[in-house]
């Protein structure tokens, strides 16, 4: 054992402590990304190499936990109680009044906090370390999900000032999703072909029930904390308990208030209702609570809820209006969305004329047909929905909704795969889907084409000059018209040519996943090439053959077959094959090494000395294999200029980081 490393060791977790602190809970950081990175990659490679160094609380242990079958049960110190509802000023003044009478004369003042919509849990804290995480469960016990809760970045696993911290506390708050994040994470799964969340509240719900702690690092969860609970100090007062938290490392609101009368309460409450879509997170209420622990504990509790604390919700986002007519909205990948053409309603802040029906499972389950009378509900920033039918209003003769057969831009027969909830068009040239399908043929991970972004793409598919794929390497036929258009030169336009004519290089495995065939990512592309190296292969293969192929199951071997089937893909995939674009894959040479072969890297951010695709090959030659994503299946994470999110889930799982010197270095031993 090395003192000294030991010494390092502990410096670098108070640094990197320090800057949580300061990320998250101030939201004032003071070293670049670049610079926390250095650190905890520093810090892996100490761990690493003394391993006899590493402790439970280390910021490199945010996803140590095994795969869980089971959530054990964890009794409440102290029962979380639910909190009762009132939902107008009248209401929360009897509840003003029922406090006075309860206290008499005494002085009281109240505390008012913003009602996070999210998920509430119990934190344990012993020496300064987090030992133990929970649900709310039934108030009296809940789900030990400490694993999963380790993986969140606002939650401490050390407390700031441990001198001065309890010897043993609880802290209890909610887990939440910001909307933007939210929103990006649907975007994802959707470009992905998974299934997308309802809204933030539920994906948080959902996320902490999963059974892999490394699947939960992965979602975009929050904390924030709103109560402490020890025996080892005396605590007077909840809005200190909350200033206490803030020293201690957490996260708390920066809207909370106090006020001496309840006129500052509905002020405050008035204030957030109007405000609440400014802020990033979604807020259904305030909480009021009085600001006296000996006053609450004189006041006690009736039932499950506390006598000195009441949620002041906000009015429901919801309207009655009628339904005129249920259409469907083709997505970019042909997804066909039911949605609702409403007769125009006030709601939440704005008007909405359309919402959605999700698929056709929901239309049958709350049997919603055109001209009834509906619900529309709407939270923050998620889509408008209709949540329920007005059938005592039914107008007389409405008729059961049928699904339609026929996609309604082009006519294409629809499909829906045996246990999947929506229905797809699988025609490329489908107008609805033309400019999605080329934006995702052009994009870097496929035949990355050079200036071909969606404001262009936009552009010529409006003028008529894009109808599918193919029809980009026939432009050159139209480089006249091109030097016409308002913005473009003999310069530009010849570059954005070139580029085209350079992407007929791209191997066969790239063209597959261009295609955009649904289910089939960049890796099962590869898979696919590999034990079908012709297109005309791929294309006679049977859905026995497809599935003979390790990773390839029922529903992709489907998918395959459907999109080859289709008379529109096959015209499409003849003319880019006439055109030059690969439609073979070539045998690479490989040669063994111990740094590469069997190895699994993932990319992220610019390589100044080669591009990616270079990279990518270098890798592969060398019995490498390059992957989309950061997983625990990931050996090494080559760190590029501007690095984005697959750098801090490495750093999540503990995962080497490779910058571009170190990765230099690798491929000059070899």
């Amino acid at each position: 054992m090395s003192p000294s490393i030991q010494k390092e060791i502990e410096t670098l977790r108070r640094e990197i402590l320090d800057h949580d602190y300061r990320y998250y809970v101030l939201a004032q950081p003071t070293i670049s990304d670049e610079m926390y990175d250095k650190l905890m990659v520093r810090l892996i490679e100490l761990e690493h190499q003394h391993p006899e160094f590493i402790t439970p609380d280390s910021p490199t242990q945010r996803v140590g936990g095994q795969l869980m079958k089971e959530f054990p049960s964890v009794m409440h110190a102290v029962p979380m109680l639910s909190l009762s509802n009132t939902y107008s000023e009248d209401e929360v003044r009897d509840f003003d009044r029922r406090i006075q009478k309860s206290l008499g004369n005494e002085q009281y003042r109240y505390v008012c906090e913003l009602k996070f919509d999210g998920i509430a849990i119990s934190l344990r804290y012993e020496n300064g370390s987090f030992v133990q995480g929970a649900t709310r469960g039934d108030g009296t016990q809940g789900d030990d999900i400490t694993h999963n809760l380790k993986t969140i970045r606002s939650i401490p696993l050390r407390l700031r000032q441990v001198n001065k911290a309890p010897h043993t506390l609880e802290v209890r708050g909610e887990v939440y999703m910001k909307r933007n994040d939210f929103q990006r994470m649907n975007e994802e799964r959707q470009l992905a072909d998974e299934k997308t969340f309802v809204n933030p509240r539920n994906s948080a719900a959902g996320t902490l029930k999963l059974q892999d702690p490394k699947v939960v690092a992965q979602r975009p969860l929050n904390f924030i904390s709103y109560f402490l609970h020890t025996e080892d100090i005396s605590l007077i007062s909840h809005h200190e308990n909350l200033r206490l938290l803030r020293e201690l490392g957490f996260p708390t609101s920066q809207h909370t208030k106090l006020y001496n009368s309840i006129d500052g309460v509905i002020e405050y409450w008035k204030e957030w209702e109007r405000r609440r879509d400014e802020l990033l997170y979604d807020i259904d209420g305030v909480v009021v609570k009085l600001d006296s622990l000996h006053q609450q504990k004189r006041l006690g509790a009736v039932a499950k809820s506390p006598r000195w604390a009441v949620a002041f919700k906000f009015a429901s986002r919801q309207a009655e209006t009628q339904l005129n007519v249920i259409r469907l909205q083709v997505g970019r990948l042909g997804t066909m969305t039911p949605v609702a053409d409403l007769e125009p309603v006030f709601l939440g802040g704005s008007t909405v004329s359309h919402a959605t029906l999700h698929n056709e499972d929901y239309i049958r389950e709350l049997d919603i047909r055109s001209g009834d009378i509906v619900v529309v509900e709407k939270g923050g920033d998620v889509i408008p929905k209709v949540s329920a039918v007005v059938k005592k209003k039914r107008p007389h003769g409405t008729k059961p909704f049928k699904f339609p057969n026929e996609c309604p831009e082009c006519r294409s027969r629809l499909f829906r795969l045996e246990g999947e909830a929506s229905y797809y068009c699988e025609n490329s040239d489908c107008p609805a889907q033309v400019k999605g399908r080329i934006e995702h043929f052009a994009s870097r991970g496929a035949m990355d084409i050079e200036g071909l972004g969606e404001a262009i793409v936009d552009q010529f598919v409006h003028l008529g000059f894009l109808k599918n794929c193919a029809d980009l390497y026939d432009l050159h036929t139209q480089q006249s018209v091109l030097l016409s258009l308002e913005g473009w030169g003999e310069k530009s336009v010849q570059n954005l040519l070139d580029a085209i004519n350079e992407s007929k290089k791209r191997p066969f495995g790239r063209v597959l996943y261009a295609l955009g065939v649904r289910h089939i990512g960049a890796n099962i592309a590869q898979l696919l090439v590999d034990n079908f190296p012709t297109i005309e292969q791929l294309i006679a293969a049977s859905e026995n053959d497809l599935q003979s192929v390790q990773g390839v199951g029922p529903r992709i071997a489907k998918s395959v077959i459907r999109f080859f089937i289709d008379k529109h893909n096959q015209r499409m995939v003849h003319r880019l094959k006439k055109a030059g674009v690969q439609m073979r894959s070539t045998k690479k040479h490989v040669r063994s090494s111990q740094q590469f072969s069997g190895k699994n890297f993932v990319l992220t951010g610019t390589l100044t000395s080669m591009t990616r695709e270079e990279a990518k090959q270098k890798i592969e030659s060398l019995g490498g294999k390059v992957v989309s994503s950061v997983s625990k299946n990931t050996n090494f994470v080559i760190v590029g200029a501007e690095a984005g999110s697959k750098r801090e889930k490495a750093q999540t799982l503990g995962i080497l980081l490779l910058d571009e010197q170190k990765f230099l270095t690798m491929l000059q031993s070899e």
